[in-house]
């Protein structure tokens, strides 16, 4: 029953992976703007109703929800309606894969850099702040476009260039709903986007600094290590002059003189 259990685990993790790789595959090729864009659209639409099921299964079935919606916020993102970009969220889910099942592990290829990416994603907060974030954003240009009558692409154009105090102007709230809803994306999206960045920058700062403390700690390690192979290198010396030394006396007693 396990086995069974286990290897239905391994296929619908392959279904999952297959899935997530061809709607990346597929929005980029819309990006880049080959083949139909009708049916590459029909696809996006399609995959996003399954991944949509997909995660509001996991949601209903899953043991720990306030752990489940943590670990699953990019799972969350990947099934945003706003756009086909947002399929590109969903790569996260093969990080979380890779790690389930310890693939580089079982590569031979896990070490130092693996922590390093769990400790910048979730020790420093980036996970919840960029979460936080996205669902500010997300949320500013749906009612954006609601208010403005705008279409969601270039709602969310428009969310992102006010976010990060960009602001090209080329869209502008004129509507009394449009302008508070920009008043709340100027005071909540700008203040999480300037922590978000920050955490960022104090992640890169604090290792440039840590990295820096453990080459001088590890150039200090070899010098106390050379110090000490030196003495004992010193000592052996010492002894070996000192027998030699003793030897010759020895020698020259048993010397018979002529």
């Amino acid at each position: 029953m396990a086995k069974r259990a286990q290897r239905g685990l391994v296929i619908y993790h392959t279904g999952v992976t297959l899935l997530t790789l061809w709607s990346v595959i597929n929005v980029s090729l819309m990006i880049l703007r080959l083949g139909s864009h009708a049916v590459e659209l029909t696809i996006a639409n399609g995959l996003l109703v399954v991944f949509a099921i997909d995660y509001f299964v996991r949601l209903v079935v899953t043991k720990n929800r306030k752990i489940f919606l943590i670990q699953s916020a990019f799972d969350l993102l990947g099934i945003i309606p706003l756009h086909p970009v947002f399929a590109f969220f969903r790569l996260g889910r093969l990080v979380r894969l890779i790690r389930f099942h310890h693939l580089f592990w079982r590569l031979g290829i896990a070490g130092k850099w693996t922590k390093t990416y769990h400790r910048f994603i979730y020790k420093t907060g980036f996970i919840y702040l960029f979460s936080i974030s996205v669902a500010i954003i997300v949320l500013s240009a749906f009612l954006f476009s609601l208010a403005e009558k705008q279409s969601l692409a270039d709602s969310l154009w428009w969310a992102i260039t006010t976010a990060t105090t960009v602001g090209y102007g080329d869209e502008t709230p004129h509507t009394a709903v449009g302008k508070i809803v920009a008043s709340f994306l100027m005071f909540g999206g700008v203040g999480f986007i300037g922590l978000l960045t920050s955490t960022i920058m104090d992640f890169f700062t604090s290792r440039t600094t840590q990295l820096a403390t453990d080459h001088e700690a590890q150039q200090q390690a070899d010098l106390v290590e050379l110090l000490t192979k030196i003495d004992t290198l010193t000592t052996k010396v010492n002894q070996l002059q000192a027998k030699i030394t003793s030897l010759e006396k020895t020698t020259k007693k048993n010397t018979p003189s002529h």
